[in-house]
């Protein structure tokens, strides 16, 4: 697995400075006034020096700071702002994770599982570039971005990056594909200082203690002792030292359909570049479906023809002018050479009156993948599964009218003729 992080940092302070014609200079508190019942909901550099720090009360943080600028905070504007951000990021993955409250700590940062999507955005650097492009009249400034096989550390990743991508200013940082070295993660870790670890003060006293300085230092201790000595936190932290951190990506929400489409330039007459278009589509969206567990129900393509004019399939839609293919799957599936198998059955019986230029494929009735168990004493039954989707392209090819298949009915009754009836295939 592939996750990319993305940071705003101090983000709410960042969309109050955007929105202010002459924001103050030196010591600034977000927040409220200091007579308020309010905390502070971010500080600048210079207030920080004083010991103001998030969640402070403000009457507290006016006695750290008095001589500081106090501004009034727009809690629901800046989340808002951040959910129309996540719902952008949505549309370069159906994985995201994102938290939409300005008070709390992980407000202005992102998670997305990018595992198989570069067939649909080219590679890891690449997709970097597009998303800030897309995020950049959304949310003032670059973002950091990390990317790992792990959420520690794609997110120390883009703290310690230092690369900054062209054109984009953002700075960039990524581990190894852990398929391709799976201790590349631990590596990257071990020279780095133990406070990137998100310990309490009382942990890292006790780190201090014990003379532990770097992450190496602590991954290389037994886990037994670790939580011996630093107890549940510790056992918790343990693992993020040395690139085990197990957990998941929550997404905010899974679509029940993905879709991907495509501009044929020059538009296209024949079948085989359609079909070469819809493997590529087909091989990104299932991808996506496979990394997290998903499988799909049915599928969708439209065909746009040069005649239609318009860019692309949504336009073409409203002129009336598309070829549209709606199949059900005989099965959930996430196997793309499945999926293409079937479409293109339909599509080789259909003949284009002028050219294809848009191709839109669309997966839906998307839901969780469920295994099968098959019986041990009946070597015949995984081929069933096959079989249906073979009666499924044989019913597009010749109609569903002439392929038939018998299902069994009673396989009790008295007359053998009652036992099943036949049932149109596909």
């Amino acid at each position: 697995m592939r996750l990319l992080h993305l940071a705003w940092p101090h983000l709410p302070l960042r969309l109050a400075r955007a929105a202010s014609s002459s924001f103050p200079t030196g010591p600034v508190i977000l927040g409220g006034q200091p007579w308020e019942p309010g905390h502070v909901l971010d500080a600048n550099l210079e207030a920080r020096a004083y010991g103001v720090r998030r969640g402070s009360p403000l009457g507290e943080a006016h006695k750290l700071a008095p001589e500081a600028t106090f501004i009034s905070a727009e809690p629901e504007r800046y989340r808002a702002t951040f959910e129309q951000a996540l719902d952008a990021l949505a549309a370069f993955s159906p994985a995201v994770e994102g938290e939409a409250d300005p008070s709390a700590d992980g407000f202005g940062t992102a998670y997305l599982g990018i595992e198989g999507l570069e067939r649909l955005w080219g590679g890891e650097r690449r997709l970097v570039e597009r998303i800030a492009g897309a995020l950049e009249p959304i949310l003032p400034g670059p973002p950091r971005a990390g990317i790992a096989a792990t959420r520690f550390g794609a997110s120390v990743a883009a703290l310690t990056a230092r690369y900054e991508l062209p054109g984009c200013r953002v700075v960039f940082g990524a581990i190894a594909d852990e398929l391709a070295d799976p201790g590349a993660e631990a590596a990257f870790l071990a020279p780095l200082p133990l406070e990137l670890l998100p310990a309490d003060e009382e942990t890292r006293s006790r780190f201090r203690l014990f003379g532990l300085r770097r992450m190496g230092e602590f991954a290389a201790l037994d886990h037994s002792a670790v939580v011996a000595r630093f107890g549940e936190q510790g056992g918790f932290l343990h693992p993020l030292a040395r690139g085990a951190d197990t957990r998941p990506l929550v997404p905010r929400t899974f679509p029940r359909r993905l879709a991907a489409e495509f501009e044929l330039e020059p538009p296209v007459e024949s079948h085989e570049p359609l079909r070469f278009v819809l493997r590529r589509l087909l091989a990104g969206l299932c991808a996506q479906l496979a990394a997290r567990g998903r499988a799909a129900g049915s599928v969708r393509l439209v065909l746009a023809p040069e005649s239609s004019g318009s860019r692309r399939a949504a336009e073409a839609l409203e002129s009336g002018a598309p070829i549209e293919i709606l199949l059900a799957l005989p099965e959930p599936s996430a196997e793309p050479e499945a999926i293409e198998r079937l479409v293109v059955g339909r599509l080789e019986s259909i003949v284009f009156d002028h050219p294809i230029r848009h191709l839109e494929v669309e997966l839906g009735r998307v839901s969780v993948s469920i295994g099968r168990q098959l019986p041990l004493f009946v070597p015949q039954a995984a081929r069933a599964p096959g079989l249906e989707w073979q009666l499924a392209r044989l019913a597009l090819r010749f109609g569903p009218q002439r392929v038939r298949r018998a299902r069994i009915e009673d396989p009790d009754a008295r007359l053998p003729e009652e036992r099943f009836r036949w049932v149109e295939a596909g």
